[in-house]
Parts: structure tokens; sequence; C-alpha cells
């Protein structure tokens, strides 16, 4: 019988090619980002020393009120993460799967606060695999001294006149 060049397996083992063939490893994070936290921040550190390309897709959420403008949001995103290799910046505005296609990624990560957040990521994570099923997702467990932390009570704190500085990047407090 004759084997793989990558595991001891028989050819006839039901591997896909992309669990075989050594590629780059890319993934994408997508969110708005709105303002980008440090529970973000954690997320994508973590997801950076995993992969050879990581991707922050910020994206539009129309159902969303902004405090940053889409173009701001990728400027100072883009800022923040200037020094930093292997992470790149990009604005979208179409499917997430589609997206993945265009930069070349096989996975989508996403950062998981609660069993909350799994309820709604998994339904996300299904309906993106039944559009194309050779993207997986990758959760990411926040770390308990981020889970508190959303964009959505961010801004409500910015807007009502609070301090934000413990919770973002200070480049975010500095595009204020």
């Amino acid at each position: 019988m004759e084997k793989t060049k990558y595991f001891n397996a028989p050819k006839s083992y039901s591997l896909s090619y992309h669990y075989i063939c050594p590629m780059e490893r890319i993934a994408l994070f997508p969110g708005t980002f709105d303002p980008l936290t440090l529970g973000h921040n954690d997320i994508i550190v973590r997801a950076a020393g995993m992969f050879d390309k990581l991707y922050l897709g910020i994206g539009e959420n129309s159902s969303k009120t902004n405090l940053f403008p889409f173009e701001k949001r990728v400027s100072v995103i883009k800022d923040i993460y200037a020094g930093h290799p292997n992470i790149f910046i990009e604005g979208y505005r179409e499917l997430t799967v589609n997206f993945c296609k265009k930069i070349g990624a096989r996975y989508i990560i996403r950062g998981l606060r609660s069993a909350t957040d799994f309820d709604y990521e998994r339904n996300i994570s299904e309906m993106n695999n039944r559009l194309d099923p050779s993207i997986d997702t990758v959760f990411l467990i926040s770390r308990p001294e981020f889970a508190a932390i959303n964009s959505s009570i961010v801004r409500e704190i910015l807007k009502n006149g609070g301090d934000i500085s413990q919770f973002v990047d200070p480049k975010i407090i500095s595009s204020l």
C-alpha cells in the first residue's frame, strides 16, 4: 500500500489536500472594530502567533451606529499594527466568505467572551460553512481580564463622557 508524502497514511485515506499539503496559513478576523478594544487586541496578537498571515477585515454593519467612520477605523487600525509584519488590515463590504476567497484565507477567527457569544458565533460559523465548506472557523476564548469589554459598552461610556483609556489602545484615544 502506497503512503502519502506527509503522513504515514494510505493514499486512499480521506484527507483533503488542505490538510496534507504544506501551504501558507492565512486567517481573517472580521469585525467592525468600532472601536478596536484591548479584548480585540488580545485575540489579534494570539491569532497572529498561530497563522502565517492574519487579516483584520474591517467591515460595516448597517444595524450598528458607528463611532468612527469606516475609513477612519481602517486608517487608525493600520497605524496600530504597522509594526507587525504578519498582520494586514483591509476594509471590506461583502460577504465574509467571499472576502476570505479574495485574500486566500482558509480560517475565520472569532473571539468568545461567554456562552452567549458561542451560541451566536456558532450559528454564523455554520452559515459560513454552508456558503463555503473549505473555510473553517477558529474560536479563541477571551482572557478573563478582557471578557467584559465590548465595543458597544465602550461607545456608550465615551458618548456619556466617560474615560475609555483602560479599554482601548492609546492611538484610539488620540484619534478621537
